[in-house]
């Protein structure tokens, strides 16, 4: 699939709904509106006016999250351990989270976690949310493993690191309590590209697949100029310029733009991947490259569920203890990922 047929399958997705778009700040659901308030109260600002350590310093939706709940936070009867993981260009860090119950008498499924930050912001500190959630939902092993970052380490450091990850998860599995026979990738914006990156690797070298991927919010053309690139090109506190901003520190060339490892939407080869849970925010920038690589995906005759959730932006995902459709969210793919366990 060309560039241009994915800028046509995202226009068509379109459609319907392009003469409400314009304003889709104005459509965000009280709960998101109050998230970005206190996120703006703290100082959050426009992270493509930054430096990149500027930007890594700015608060964000996990911090306003937890302003909200006072720091209350509840631990959802899951331990966490911090651990060093191999990485391609050495360790990197990870968190492993294990549900507290008597009720698991065999190896516990497993899931690798990528978190989001357009390859440069975000680590594992501060997306501790939708790991746990997912551990808690689905009572497995979840490992969530950072990866080398741009500009200081620039494409495709973090893929090759992604890669890494889930071969030191499938090596440890036993030792983490875990079946590496029912392990499944889900990654969030930047993560979820890797984590199909991952899937795709493994089908050309042979190795063992995830059993799932869940996609949320997903990075996959990198040509910012699809619909929601225009539509939610102000969206706060991740608008179009911030892809650009991230584009800019992540790449060498504008080649690499075009790489498939990027520009995965467009790929020819998305055949014989897992089932897919796509995830998309309404108000995100990102929401017409999720919309053509659920298409594509599609097209190469692989199960996907995908759903648009409406008055919510890129980031979401994590804030299921007050945004209600994040709550939807996690159940929908926690549903996916037990039924891919086997039940």
């Amino acid at each position: 699939m060309s560039s241009v047929e994915v800028r046509r399958l995202a226009q068509n997705s379109e459609s319907d709904a392009s003469t409400s778009l314009e304003r889709p700040a104005d459509r965000l659901d009280a709960d998101m509106r109050h998230v970005l308030g206190v996120l703006e109260a703290m100082g959050g600002k426009r992270i493509e006016a930054c430096t990149s350590p500027e930007a890594r310093a700015l608060p964000t939706l996990d911090m306003a999250l937890r302003r909200i709940l006072r720091d209350h936070v509840d631990d959802m009867g899951v331990s966490m351990e911090m651990r060093l993981v191999s990485g391609h260009g050495g360790d990197v860090r990870a968190r492993i989270y294990v549900p507290q119950n008597d009720l698991a008498t065999a190896a516990r499924p497993m899931i690798l976690f990528l978190h989001g930050g357009f390859f440069v912001l975000g680590d594992v500190d501060n997306f501790d949310a939708s790991p746990r959630a997912l551990a808690a939902r689905t009572g497995a092993v979840v490992v969530s493993a950072h990866y080398r970052q741009a500009p200081e380490h620039r494409f495709p450091a973090a893929h090759e690191d992604a890669w890494a990850a889930w071969q030191w998860l499938l090596e440890h599995a036993e030792s983490l309590g875990g079946d590496p026979k029912r392990a499944a990738v889900v990654g969030e914006g930047s993560g979820a590209n890797l984590a199909v990156n991952v899937a795709l690797r493994a089908k050309a070298e042979g190795k063992p697949m995830p059993l799932h991927l869940g996609l949320v919010t997903p990075m996959a053309a990198m040509l910012f100029d699809l619909p929601s690139h225009k539509h939610n090109a102000a969206t706060f506190p991740y608008s179009t310029a911030t892809l650009e901003w991230a584009a800019r520190k992540l790449f060498r060339s504008k080649d690499d733009a075009h790489d498939p490892r990027m520009n995965i939407a467009g790929r020819l080869d998305l055949d014989g991947l897992p089932p897919a849970t796509v995830i998309l925010a309404d108000a995100d920038p990102l929401r017409s490259e999720g919309e053509a690589l659920a298409d594509a995906i599609r097209r190469s005759g692989v199960w996907v569920d995908e759903t648009l959730y409406e008055g919510v932006t890129h980031g979401f995902f994590g804030l299921y203890r007050v945004v209600n459709k994040a709550m939807f969210a996690h159940g929908q793919l926690s549903r996916n990922l037990v039924a891919a366990f086997g039940g």
